[in-house]
């Protein structure tokens, strides 16, 4: 998984003073890369807010007529009511006869809400863990050596156990997914709050009796909102690669459900003679993690005061 190095965090951490002059928004838009990767971004957002618009047809719709057809490829299918309607296979259909393009674009929703939602609670979930940690410090020991010893699982292969263990669904891999994530924002925000918290108007805080909740989400919360925008872009984007990989290997989302993962996986068995039902989907899922990885770069160049000077 591609992640944001502590290094690199922590420089963005201090980040705050040099674009207080500017809404954060007006200097982000400033760097190429955030711009472009939030144009792709806001492409794919758009095709899966209008799924039922763009569809041409029910995406899991079964046509054994029209098995394998090639892409541009004029087929009829027969209505539920008897009459046949002749129309345009965009992107060919699989060996099931349903729709690639209609299941791509269903599949977007899927990859999309998986992203979001695994980068929002990771971050949700490891900030408030990573306080306490960093914070408390006889809690400290006790905290990392439990997420050290979730790292020292590979993600994918602990994704895949919690899986298993579980019935396959979205619920079941968005979790499967956080579980290896948290770690990762746990140490990040920890590291942050063991420098503030050694700030001067920290300690000036705490001598004026300052209970310790305000000292938390007041003076030291703050400094770490830039640092978990940078990390949050790289674990949806981290999110979106490992639930198609699981939908691949037939553990992730189930089949009924269209996804980018699934959708492959059904194609690869006829990929050398029917390459369409892995390529289109291939396509969306490397540009939507490509847009996420660009504009994380961006923000990172933003938010580090060393690159900011240049924005």
């Amino acid at each position: 998984m591609s992640v944001v190095t502590e290094e690199v965090v922590d420089s963005a951490s201090i980040a705050a003073a040099s674009t207080r002059r500017r809404p954060l928004w007006q200097v982000a838009l400033r760097n190429p890369n955030v711009i472009v990767g939030g144009v792709i971004l806001l492409i794919m957002i758009t095709i899966a807010a209008l799924a039922p618009l763009l569809g041409t047809i029910d995406p899991t719709r079964i046509d054994p007529a029209s098995r394998n057809k090639k892409p541009g490829t004029e087929i009829t299918m027969r209505m539920d009511d008897g009459t046949t309607q002749k129309r345009i296979a965009h992107f060919g259909t699989d060996s099931l006869g349903r729709d690639v393009y209609s299941r791509v674009i269903y599949g977007t929703r899927v990859s999309l809400l998986v992203g979001v939602a695994v980068a929002l609670i990771s971050v949700a979930v490891g900030t408030v863990v990573g306080l306490i940690s960093g914070y408390v410090r006889w809690l400290d020991g006790i905290i990392m050596r439990i997420m050290d010893g979730l790292m020292a699982i590979p993600g994918i292969l602990l994704a895949i156990a919690l899986v298993s263990i579980w019935r396959a669904g979205l619920v079941t891999v968005i979790f499967a997914i956080v579980v290896p994530d948290v770690p990762r924002v746990v140490r990040l925000v920890r590291s942050i709050v063991l420098t503030v918290r050694e700030e001067p108007y920290v300690e000036g805080a705490i001598s004026v009796g300052t209970p310790t909740w305000i000292l938390m989400f007041r003076h030291i919360l703050p400094n770490t909102v830039a640092p978990l925008i940078v990390q949050g872009t790289f674990l949806a984007a981290a999110a979106i690669l490992v639930e198609a990989a699981l939908s691949f290997l037939g553990i992730g989302i189930p089949p009924e459900t269209p996804s980018w993962g699934n959708i492959m996986a059904e194609g690869r068995t006829l990929f050398r003679v029917f390459p369409h039902n892995i390529l289109y989907p291939g396509i969306f899922l490397a540009l939507t993690v490509l847009a996420i990885n660009i504009m994380g770069d961006g923000l990172r160049d933003t938010l580090d005061p060393k690159m900011s000077k240049k924005v």
